[in-house]
């Protein structure tokens, strides 16, 4: 069997509109068993060390078992692939007989956004420098990229801190990738990344996912029910206009500045139900939407009458943990 080809043929069905889920989630699974094939290993074991998640200088990073899984999160796989490659085609666009060059911040053990782009482009036309805090998992996809015979598509190769990593000057990145983010932003790395890296990179780099916003929403009723319908109200946190309104800073704020919602003006008392959801901008016009993906599955609280508050004020923490908190105030 051509690897290669087989490899290709199954990340076009990806990309194909009329593909069902059911195709997709078809050749996801193939992907992943040739994958394992490729590595030699039937299955990740359960062991600690590959279970455990990484600590970095902020948050944590995905153990490589958790970080192998990601694969199966389909329309998650889907859209980062389209966002990818439109990026990358635009840049050839803008850049014509140039070399694409790729900063892949936090690739897990199948690197999946090398093994899977690889299989469109020749290795003249674009290149990936690799970056993973987690030796094994850097180990794997080294192996894993080896076996596909794409190691021509390699620049370096780094195990570090994305959040402290200073980049090599000399070399110009067209795109940054960095699928370092959970729902609601918590506990990985993606905004202290984007902190770290995007005033070490040009101005019109491309960055896979390109923003993040966490939205506060409203509602009469459960998401569980049929027909539910939320009333967006606020923008609680937008990742890339946080990073935009703090470039001057030389170092990584602790915490981003507090953000207070009145809810007396946004007549709260008319609802039963408060969302907080989380929106990831792909690329261009590719989102992912609420509970399309383990990334955007929001979080719903009921509202408690009467209520004796009036403000709630959030705070998104970098410190240690990262997380997005909230108090309330009368």
């Amino acid at each position: 069997m051509n690897t290669t080809i087989d490899l290709k043929s199954q990340v076009l069905n990806l990309l194909k509109d009329e593909s069902s889920t059911t195709e997709i989630e078809n050749s996801i699974y193939t992907i992943h068993q040739h994958f394992h094939e490729v590595l030699d290993i039937p299955n990740f074991d359960e062991s600690i060390p590959n279970l455990a998640a990484v600590s970095t200088s902020k948050g944590k990073a995905l153990g490589m078992n958790h970080a192998a899984k990601c694969l199966f999160d389909y329309k998650r796989t889907v859209k980062f692939l389209k966002g990818m490659i439109a990026a990358i085609k635009e840049k050839q666009t803008a850049h014509p007989n140039e070399t694409i060059r790729v900063f892949y911040a936090g690739c897990g053990p199948y690197a999946p956004f090398v093994t899977l782009i690889a299989q469109l482009f020749r290795s003249d036309e674009i290149q990936f420098d690799i970056l993973e805090i987690n030796a094994l998992s850097l180990n794997h996809a080294k192996s894993l990229i080896s076996g596909l015979q794409l190691n021509d598509y390699i620049g370096e190769y780094y195990q570090d801190d994305a959040i402290t990593f200073k980049i090599d000057q000399e070399k110009q990145y067209h795109i940054l990738f960095s699928e370092t983010l959970d729902a609601l932003l918590f506990r990985e790395c993606y905004v202290p990344i984007l902190f770290n890296m995007l005033p070490q990179l040009p101005d019109n780099i491309h960055v896979i996912p390109n923003n993040v916003q966490v939205n506060m929403n409203l509602s009469l009723m459960s998401m569980t029910n049929e027909g539910y319908k939320a009333d967006k109200t606020e923008t609680i946190l937008d990742a890339r206009q946080s990073v935009s309104e703090h470039a001057s800073v030389e170092s990584i704020p602790e915490r981003l500045p507090q953000r207070t919602v009145n809810v007396k003006e946004l007549n709260i008392e008319d609802y039963n139900y408060f969302l907080l959801d989380t929106k990831v901008n792909v690329f261009d016009d590719i989102w992912l939407e609420r509970n399309e993906s383990s990334l955007t599955i929001p979080l719903e609280m009921e509202i408690h009458k009467p209520f004796d508050f009036s403000k709630m004020v959030f705070t998104y923490e970098m410190k240690d943990a990262i997380e997005l908190k909230y108090q309330l105030f009368e």
